[in-house]
């Protein structure tokens, strides 16, 4: 018969060797799963600061207009330059020459990209070089649907539509 036997910690002069206890691999379990917990936290923390919002309910409907709609912009002639500075939302609207188009009717919805309590309805009013209006935005993240057509559009004109996103810091 083939006895098996655990080596055991040898004892010291300071009194007997140290055992590895309950209590201790209580602790040891105790500290993995806080860390595990704590690198998870931090990791949704960031994710959710950084998520940007839904931008379309169906992306493969989205898809189909897309094309669509670049073809639109590309057949105007038209060169749109949206901005964001020191309070105030400008669209620079030129065309094929890089010449200010006048005679414009330009709105926008301005709103938190992640959920619409924040909307609002703007309309840009025409400014030197493009259109423009000025917004007391808080600091974060925003969102301006910009909405172009010729003044004198009639019914069956569709108009130009773009996005643009922009940080306000502090």
């Amino acid at each position: 018969m083939i006895r098996l036997t655990l080596p055991r910690f040898a004892a010291t002069a300071e009194g007997p060797a140290p055992r590895f206890t309950g209590r201790k691999f209580a602790l040891c379990m105790g500290g993995a799963f806080l860390t595990i917990v704590c690198a998870n936290t931090a990791l949704i923390v960031a994710a959710a600061g950084s998520f940007p919002g839904l931008v379309v309910k169906n992306s493969y409907v989205a898809s189909q207009d897309f094309e669509a709609r670049r073809s639109a912009l590309a057949a105007s002639g038209l060169s749109l330059a949206p901005d964001w500075s020191e309070g105030r939302l400008s669209l620079a609207v030129s065309d094929t020459k890089g010449q200010p188009v006048p005679g414009m009717h330009v709105t926008a919805t301005i709103g938190r990209p992640t959920f619409h309590d924040d909307d609002r309805l703007v309309i840009l009013m025409p400014e030197a070089g493009g259109y423009g209006a000025a917004l007391g935005l808080e600091p974060g993240r925003w969102q301006a649907n910009i909405v172009v057509s010729p003044a004198d559009a009639g019914a069956d004109t569709q108009p130009i539509t773009l996005t643009h996103r922009f940080t306000i810091r502090h």
